[in-house]
């Protein structure tokens, strides 16, 4: 791939990495949005894109087999709900016409049994279709197989006993929350409840009820000038603290909402996701740590940084997000954080390597970064997972002390 210039990366939040130009087509948006979004990253459709077929064409799928994730390596079952929640109390920052803020999200949570239930799907197959249009994927049985590809979960099954710290989950710019299901159903397989969030009109497509398609109007907004990435991660640092008081508040949304041990709580997110992050624990005090997945920052720590809460970096070793990289605000920020910290970065990686986009390209026969899918996502869980089990569950963690043969791609860095 080659990389953006600073003021393209600037524009679409891409982090540094560039991507071919894509147009959604028409779909059936909310009457207060455009019909048809045209933007030039979004990050899963073109971390797809095919390279040995012309442009457009669609792409052979390199296995025949059943699409799925990994299983995931926790002991317990995984459950699934999916929340539709609006916030009146304000505008929509990108279609302020809108009935408040819609946000949908996941939860992945630990169940009291292994595959007792009705197996959750991946997405709906509308969503699905979007994404894989992008890249002109479109025959029916791909966009079948990716909406229902198997993820370990069930659908509202039972919840294990005990109450279990929160994470919550960010994705990246212009990409829906279930390209961060593998991360959520390993969580939720080790103890965790998982809410991972659509932010609305900011994806490729994003399912409400009713019928309606929400699509990208930020990327519209942002390609022509009015908007910026501090806008995005400011919108969604409000979201997340209304998610968390419809989840740990008086009257939760939540049936099971019981279950979330409200004084341990967590955020991760994927490129403008993981940026988000940091601003949502500026915003809110109830997050007790924090993760970047290789995402740009676009918002300046304080002098007093996050009062001490723990915040880790993950991200691609090349001269993006090595220090002294390209991408100069990981610099600034590691300087400001005054808590525990660790900068990671992964051999072989690229932007993408830490959703579940490795796994898609497999299937789909589709370009990837040089580590295997398997590897990827393995390692992705690994560092996910020890650093929550450190600073949620009280667990210290070996394997956050230094450079590990069982992980040998992961790279400490010391800037």
């Amino acid at each position: 791939m080659v990389k953006l210039t600073r003021a393209a990366a600037a524009a679409l939040l891409a982090c540094a990495v560039a991507l071919p130009a894509t147009t959604l087509p028409a779909t059936a948006a909310t009457p207060s949005a455009p019909a048809s979004t045209t933007f030039r990253s979004s990050p899963v459709p073109t971390a797809l894109a095919p390279s040995t077929s012309s442009p457009g064409s669609p792409a052979s799928p390199a296995s025949v087999g059943r699409l799925e994730l990994p299983a995931p390596t926790g002991k317990l079952g995984v459950g699934t709900s999916v929340l539709h929640l609006v916030d009146r109390s304000r505008p929509d920052p990108w279609v302020p016409e809108a009935d408040g803020r819609e946000l949908m999200v996941t939860l992945h949570y630990p169940a009291s049994r292994k595959g007792h239930g009705r197996p959750a799907p991946y997405a709906t197959e509308e969503e699905a279709r979007l994404v894989l249009q992008g890249v002109g994927v479109t025959d029916p049985a791909s966009v079948r197989a990716l909406a229902g590809m198997g993820t370990y979960s069930a659908e509202d099954a039972r919840p294990a006993p005990g109450r279990h710290p929160l994470v919550l989950l960010s994705p990246g710019f212009g990409v829906p929350r279930f390209t961060l299901t593998n991360v959520a159903v390993e969580l939720a397989s080790r103890g965790y409840v998982v809410a991972s969030v659509d932010h609305a009109y900011e994806t490729s497509g994003t399912a409400v009820p009713g019928g309606r398609i929400l699509t990208c109007v930020a990327c519209t907004a942002l390609e022509d000038g009015r908007a910026k990435g501090g806008d995005v991660t400011a919108a969604r640092a409000a979201d997340v603290r209304f998610v968390l008081d419809r989840l740990t508040g008086p009257r939760p949304s939540w049936a099971y909402a019981r279950t979330i041990d409200r004084t341990r709580i967590g955020m991760a997110g994927h490129s403008i996701g993981g940026a988000s992050a940091a601003t949502a624990m500026l915003a809110d005090r109830r997050i007790d740590a924090g993760v970047n997945m290789d995402g740009a920052f676009w918002d300046t720590l304080p002098a007093g940084g996050l009062g001490g809460r723990p915040f880790l970096f993950l991200g691609t070793d090349d001269e993006t997000h090595r220090p002294g990289g390209e991408d100069a605000t990981w610099d600034t920020t590691w300087r400001a954080l005054d808590g525990w910290k660790r900068w990671l970065t992964v051999a072989g990686s690229d932007h993408f390597t830490f959703s579940d986009a490795p796994v898609l390209q497999r299937h789909f026969g589709l370009p990837a970064g040089p580590i295997p899918a398997d590897r990827a996502l393995a390692v992705t869980r690994a560092y996910l997972t020890a650093f929550f089990d450190e600073h949620l569950k009280g667990v210290p963690q070996p394997l956050l002390t230094g450079p590990s043969t069982t992980h040998p791609e992961v790279r400490f860095q010391q800037p």
